[in-house]
Parts: structure tokens; C-alpha cells; sequence
């Protein structure tokens, strides 16, 4: 099992967009394995695929993820384009993944998309998407899209991208299985992930598909001191019944075992998320990594 570790803002973003050439450049020099952004329109954190062109840009091989971009509300073939463009662009770099959007009203009107409409139009999307990255002259007729004989070139580098999923509910665990390439879960214990991924792999072979065994991975937030009380009462909310350290840890040492578990559920792909943004990016990663990035290999 190939394990590796990346780093994600979340959606909390930057006080300084200055300052996201020096994480990029510090990922990179530090050897951490990818970079995720997450979609928030209303948020400080920088629109993804903009973001990770960038990236990409200042890198030759930081891998590239989306935690996640929203799919329903955006047209399939020119978000396969833009997809398809950054991949070769990176020399085949690219891990997208894609979501439903946040259900909050005031971001979910940006997509134009009904909430109950969300589910059925991301289920025709994706498989389109990977048509659109494999096939010339698609035809499609469904409930949603209608295509008469479209191409997208560039092709992607990767035939196609592996396309991540994140979710925790059960009809999200069971999409992962009969869509996705792998599963990115978020604010989940390595219990809550050792419980989710015989779900996804029931889903999986029930629709004649496979998840590669090294394509489950974990989001997983970290601070260095106190969990702010504002955000203990958010996360007890978002999982009732949960102490706010069985999915924060704090300080780098419940870090590094918090990964150890997580691997040991054989979860290997494992994205760090800062809860308050350093000051000195740098200085941050270069700790982190001396604490964590032996567990690659």
C-alpha cells in the first residue's frame, strides 16, 4: 500500500492570496505528495482549477485535487475541457474530484440547480465527463444533457483521471461505489472510514466495477493548540456524540497517530488540513513534514 500524504486548505482559504505561491512552493520542496482546494463561492478560498493551475505552474510534481468541485450546475464539456487542458498542461498531474455542493442556500443558488435535481444530474455528468475524455463524436441523450457527435481535445495525459468522491452519507458511499475512482472522506474517524468502505465496495460490485484498494483516502484537519470552543459547538453538530478530538487532532504527535490509524484501516492517501493558517507556510511544512512524511513510501 503506497502511502501518501498532501495538504488541503479546506474552505477556510487564505488571509493573503500572496502568501499561496509560498505554500506551493514549500509542498513542493518538502516533498508532500498534492495539493487539494476546495469549491466555496462565498469564502476566501481561491476558485480550484484556477488555483491549481497555478500550482502547477510553480511545480513539476505536486499532484493537483479538488476537495471538492461542484459538478451539477456546470456544463459536462466544457468542465471535461478544462479538466482535460489542465492534465496535460500538468503532464498528468490531476486529481479531480467532485461533489454535489454545499447545502447552504445562500452558495447553492450560484449553481441554478434545484436541491432534489442535484443527485440525478451528477449521476449522468461524470460518466459523460470520462466519455468526453476517451471517445470522440459522443452522442448522449438523457434527461438533462442531449450531445450529437461532441469531441473535447485535448485529451487528458491520463486515460482517464482516476475521479475522487467525497461524502459520508450512505446513498454518497454508495455513488463513490458505482461512479467513482476513490473515496476522499472528510471529517471521519478511521472507524467511521473502516465502516464506510465495505459500502462502497458493495456499491461498486453491484454495478460491475472495482475501486482500486489504494484509492481511499482521508481529509483530515489538525491544530496545534485548543480547538476553538465556536468550532467544538460546529462540530458537534456536524457529528453528534463525537469529542471535537476524535476528529481534530491537536498537536503534531496526536497528528502523526491519527495518520497511523487511518493507514491502518487502510486508508493511504491522507490530506492535512491546518485549522488556523501559519504565519510562516514554510516554517509550518518543514515541521509537519519532519513529524509525518516518513509514513510515505
Amino acid at each position: 500500500m503506497k502511502v501518501r500524504v498532501g495538504y488541503g486548505l479546506g474552505v477556510q482559504g487564505l488571509r493573503d492570496e500572496a502568501r499561496f505561491a509560498q505554500l506551493v512552493d514549500a509542498l513542493e520542496r518538502y516533498r508532500f505528495d498534492s495539493l487539494w482546494l476546495s469549491e466555496r463561492i462565498a469564502g476566501d478560498a481561491p476558485d480550484p482549477v484556477v488555483g491549481l493551475s497555478f500550482a502547477a505552474g510553480r511545480t513539476e510534481r505536486l499532484k493537483l485535487g479538488t476537495s471538492v468541485q461542484v459538478l451539477p450546475g456546470r456544463n459536462p464539456v466544457l468542465l471535461a475541457k478544462s479538466w482535460a487542458s489542465l492534465d496535460r498542461l500538468s503532464r498528468g498531474r490531476t486529481l479531480p474530484a467532485f461533489g454535489l455542493g454545499n447545502p447552504v442556500a445562500a452558495e447553492h443558488q450560484a449553481f441554478g440547480v434545484a436541491r432534489d435535481a442535484r443527485a440525478p444530474i451528477f449521476d449522468e455528468a461524470l460518466p459523460l465527463i470520462r466519455r468526453l475524455w476517451t471517445e470522440d463524436g459522443v452522442d448522449h441523450d438523457g434527461p438533462h444533457f442531449h450531445y450529437k457527435a461532441i469531441t473535447v481535445h485535448p485529451k487528458p495525459l491520463q486515460q482517464p483521471p482516476d475521479v475522487w468522491l467525497g461524502g459520508r452519507a450512505p446513498s454518497e458511499l454508495r455513488r463513490c461505489g458505482r461512479l467513482g475512482d476513490g473515496w476522499l472522506a472528510s471529517f471521519c474517524t478511521p472507524a467511521d472510514c473502516e465502516a464506510g468502505r465495505p459500502v462502497i465496495d458493495e456499491a461498486a460490485s453491484g454495478a460491475g466495477r472495482r475501486v482500486d484498494p489504494e484509492h481511499f483516502g482521508a481529509m483530515v484537519v489538525y491544530a496545534h493548540d485548543e480547538v476553538p470552543a465556536a468550532l467544538k459547538d460546529r462540530l458537534a453538530a456536524l457529528r453528534p456524540g463525537l469529542d471535537p478530538a476524535d476528529l481534530v487532532p491537536v498537536g503534531l504527535p496526536a497528528l502523526r497517530d491519527r495518520l497511523i490509524e487511518f493507514i491502518g484501516v487502510g486508508f493511504s492517501k491522507l490530506v492535512l488540513v491546518p485549522l488556523a493558517e501559519p504565519d510562516d507556510w514554510t516554517a509550518e511544512l518543514e515541521k509537519v513534514a519532519a513529524a509525518v512524511l516518513d509514513l510515505q513510501n
